[in-house]
């Protein structure tokens, strides 16, 4: 049987940082002290809107305990979502793009997403080095799709080129649209991640519309890997004030024992089991965390 780690997807949110950590942790030095003393594993979001930066991955890896595990969110521009350029490093602003009505990145050349893969693993390196890097998460945008041949084989053809990118990492994929759940898609889109040695992210989120994923849990690779987003469906798809808002959402302990067979299944079959929660208003996500960590501690130990 393999192992299972629970944690929260981000230790630095504004709500956790007021809600949660006590007043004498200042500065995520001491935050991520805190953090590290209840949990052994922790998902960096931060990293979908800008590249990390390799000194802060190196700080990491020297301020956590041995066995600590670092997940990181690939870089926008990696699955093909809107960047802005003031996020890009000077070396991705010198290519030639298009912009948005917005005022964002569009149809961007193939060489500079190929960079951005190459910038993302050297700052991830550090960690790798330290033996606490766990998956490169990569979430896809909700027209991220499957629902005609031509998308399906065009973001087919994504997921073996990011595969390919990033050989040698541990990759994770969330999907965030109804179509890739359909049969036959769905069966050829789970074999094609076993074949890459790529795990599913199983979510738990609001079944709205199609940009919603419904709860698939199978093991694709060694590593399992499972979003808790929360169950609030009036913000899932909405606007909000903050992003905060879109998942402020507090499980109940029924709703998590909901979870347990499945999470003990999926950690029977991998190495290892993440469980991490993204439920990331106020104290939420590291309170639903520390109540899974005692219901799977009952089932599995």
């Amino acid at each position: 049987m393999g192992v299972c780690r629970v944690g929260t997807c981000s230790w630095a949110d504004e709500g956790m940082v007021k809600a949660w950590y006590p007043r004498q942790f200042r500065g995520t030095r001491k935050r991520l002290e805190y953090y590290s003393r209840h949990f052994d594993t922790v998902e960096v979001d931060s990293t979908f809107y800008a590249l990390p930066s390799i000194q802060y991955c190196r700080r990491w890896a020297e301020e956590t305990p041995d066995d600590f595990v670092f997940h990181v969110k690939g870089f926008g521009l990696m699955t093909g979502h809107s960047v802005p350029p003031a996020r890009l490093p000077p070396r991705l602003r010198e290519y030639d793009f298009e912009l948005t009505r917005y005022g964002n990145v569009k149809n961007p050349p193939g060489a500079m997403i190929r960079e951005s893969f190459d910038l993302f693993a050297e700052a991830v390196e550090p960690l790798r080095e330290a033996g606490k890097l766990g998956a490169l998460l990569f979430q896809f945008p909700p027209y991220f799709t499957a629902e005609t041949p031509d998308q399906l084989r065009r973001n087919l053809a994504w997921l073996r080129r990011s595969r390919e990118l990033m050989a040698g990492y541990d990759l994770a994929v969330e999907f965030r649209h109804r179509s890739w759940s359909r049969p036959p898609v769905r069966d050829r889109v789970l074999q094609l991640l076993a074949d890459e040695n790529i795990s599913l992210v199983a979510v738990d989120e609001p079944q709205v519309g199609q940009e919603s994923f419904p709860s698939i849990v199978r093991r694709t690779a060694p590593i399992g890997y499972v979003r808790f987003h929360g169950r609030n469906r009036d913000t899932w798809s909405g606007r909000t004030e903050s992003a905060a808002e879109r998942f402020r959402y507090l499980y109940s302990d029924e709703e998590l024992q909901q979870w347990a067979c499945d999470i003990r299944r999926l950690t029977e079959e991998t190495e290892v089991t993440y469980v991490m929660f993204n439920n990331c208003y106020a104290d939420y996500a590291p309170k639903n965390a520390q109540a899974m960590q005692q219901i799977l501690g009952e089932i599995i130990d």
